[in-house]
C-alpha cells in the first residue's frame, strides 16, 4: 500500500511537473500576446507559492536566508562576462540595435535596474528554483541530472522569444542561477538573475528579450 501510494504522488508530480515546466510555456509561446508577460508571471508567482506550501517542509522565510553567504565578487565578475558575451552578440548579430547612452535612456536603465530584479527575476526565480528543487527535486535523484533539466525548463521557458541565442544565454544562466540557489540560498540566485537581465538590457539585448520585438515563426 505504501508503495502504491508513492508511486501515485510520483506520477501526479510529473503530471505537475509536465504541465508547469512544459504545458505552460508551451501555450504561453504559442498564445499568449506578449503584453501579458508580467500578470502572468504574478500568476506564476503565486501559484508557486501556494505550491510550496502544499508541499510541506518549506520555511517561506529562508527565502530571505542567505544574504551572508551571497558571493559578491563572483556576481561582479558574472555581470563583466555576462556584460561581454551580449556586446559580442551584439555586435556580431545587431549592430543597428546598439543605443547611444543619452538621458533618456538612462532614465529608461535606471527603471530597469530598479523594477527588473522585482518584476521578473524574483517571480522566475520563486517558480524555477524553490519550488522546483523543493517540491519536484525527488523526481531526479541525482543532483547533477536535477542542475541540468532545472537549466533546461528554465530555457524552454523562454521559448516566446523564438530565439536559439536566448535559449542558449538562458540555458547557461539558468545552470549558474540554479548552482547559486542550491549551494548558497535563495538570495544568491536571485542576485545573479537580476544582474544578467539587468546587463543584457543595458547592452542592448532587449533586441532578444524584449516581447514587443519577437516575431512569431507561423
Amino acid at each position: 500500500m505504501v508503495e502504491q501510494a508513492l508511486a501515485v504522488s510520483r506520477t501526479r508530480l510529473w503530471i505537475e511537473f509536465a504541465v508547469l515546466y512544459i504545458g505552460a510555456p508551451l501555450l504561453i509561446a504559442l498564445f499568449m500576446p506578449g503584453d501579458l508577460l508580467f500578470p502572468a508571471l504574478a500568476v506564476f508567482m503565486v501559484g508557486g507559492i501556494a505550491l510550496l506550501w502544499l508541499t510541506g517542509g518549506f520555511d517561506l522565510r529562508d527565502l530571505l536566508r542567505g544574504w551572508g553567504r551571497v558571493p559578491l565578487a563572483k556576481v561582479v565578475l558574472f555581470g563583466l562576462i555576462t556584460a561581454a558575451i551580449a556586446w559580442w552578440i551584439m555586435q556580431t548579430t545587431r549592430p543597428d540595435y546598439m543605443r547611444p547612452l543619452t538621458l533618456e535612456r538612462l532614465r529608461f536603465l535606471v527603471m530597469v535596474w530598479t523594477l527588473y530584479p522585482l518584476l521578473s527575476a524574483l517571480p522566475q526565480e520563486l517558480i524555477f528554483r524553490p519550488l522546483f528543487f523543493h517540491r519536484y527535486g525527488a523526481l531526479f535523484p541525482d543532483q547533477r541530472v536535477g542542475l541540468l533539466v532545472n537549466a533546461a525548463v528554465f530555457s524552454f521557458a523562454h521559448l516566446m522569444y523564438w530565439s536559439w541565442i536566448v535559449a542558449i544565454l538562458t540555458f547557461a544562466g539558468g545552470l549558474v542561477f540554479a548552482l547559486a540557489y542550491v549551494r548558497r540560498g535563495f538570495p544568491s540566485a536571485w542576485l545573479f538573475h537580476g544582474i544578467a537581465g539587468n546587463v543584457l538590457f543595458t547592452m542592448g539585448m532587449g533586441a532578444y528579450f524584449y516581447t514587443g520585438n519577437v516575431v512569431r515563426p507561423f
